[in-house]
């Protein structure tokens, strides 16, 4: 009879507990081997781990050319726009600006839009700026004075939206929804909405100069204290409106949302750099 579990040739080996991790592949393992002749295991397996260095910029999750593709990112694209547009609202309203800001614009249609902010000692402009021409295409001066609340929260959605977002961001009221026409509320070019709603923008975490300007945290530190200053010094009689800072969900009134389906996943409200085209 032959015996079972005399196997000649078989080496044991330490099997891996579930739940720990593979080596890296920065990991290397050395054996020191006897003479294959005398039968030995071998006597010693010493592993050496490379040492791990983090940084938080860029950032390691971000794909470095996901960021190329963003014009903004392009060296020199944010300062030439930031000395354009400082020397533009100089010129034109006359007012030292206070503060710049990279942000997204959440349109009444669910619609990301990149826009730079301005805080001077009396406005808040939202700017369209052209980063693939370099020059700055549509520009919203809000009164500082007549802004009177100010909502910050995570977005919400009716229960029947097939379009909803995540994360958090805020919502400025220079006016009331209430007296919004229904036309301007179901029309997805109209001006006419008495308020504004940001988020951070996708570009946040590529620098440390990035994350200074597209935080709403650094936005909301300097607009609110200019929002009082300009209320405080307001001449205007019969005010009865002061500012009011809420912490709530952000309410975006879209159903279907085809349109900001399609443009927020394609990026097409971003400086993008989408491809050649041709041969």
């Amino acid at each position: 009879m032959s015996t079972i579990g005399s196997f000649e040739g078989f080496q044991p080996v330490s099997l891996k507990q579930e739940g720990e991790d593979p080596p890296s592949e920065t990991e290397h393992l050395s054996v020191e081997e006897e003479d294959p002749g005398n039968g030995q295991m071998p006597r010693q397996i010493s592993r050496q781990s490379s040492e791990i260095k983090a940084t938080l910029y860029p950032n390691p999750y971000h794909k470095l050319y996901i960021s190329r593709t963003y014009f903004v990112t392009r060296p020199g694209a944010i300062e030439t726009a930031m000395e354009d547009l400082k020397g533009h609202i100089s010129e034109v309203a006359g007012e030292t600006i206070q503060g710049f800001w990279l942000l997204t614009q959440i349109d009444h249609w669910n619609n990301e839009k990149e826009r730079i902010l301005l805080v001077t000692d009396k406005t808040l402009f939202i700017c369209k700026y052209d980063f693939i021409m370099l020059s700055c295409v549509q520009r919203q001066q809000i009164p500082l004075s007549a802004i009177h609340r100010i909502c910050l929260g995570k977005f919400a959605f009716p229960k029947m939206s097939l379009d909803k977002r995540p994360g958090e961001g805020i919502r400025i009221y220079w006016g009331s929804s209430e007296e919004q026409s229904l036309l301007s509320r179901w029309n997805p070019w109209s001006t006419e909405v008495p308020y504004a709603t940001f988020t951070e923008h996708p570009m946040i975490y590529t620098s440390e100069k990035f994350l200074k300007i597209c935080k709403l945290t650094g936005f909301m530190s300097k607009l609110v204290p200019a929002i009082q200053n300009a209320q405080k010094n307001s001449r205007g009689s019969g005010r009865e409106k002061e500012l009011t800072v809420l912490t709530q969900p952000i309410l975006i009134e879209t159903y279907t949302g085809l349109m900001s389906f399609i443009g927020n996943r394609n990026k097409l409200g971003y400086s993008l750099a989408r491809g050649s085209i041709g041969f």
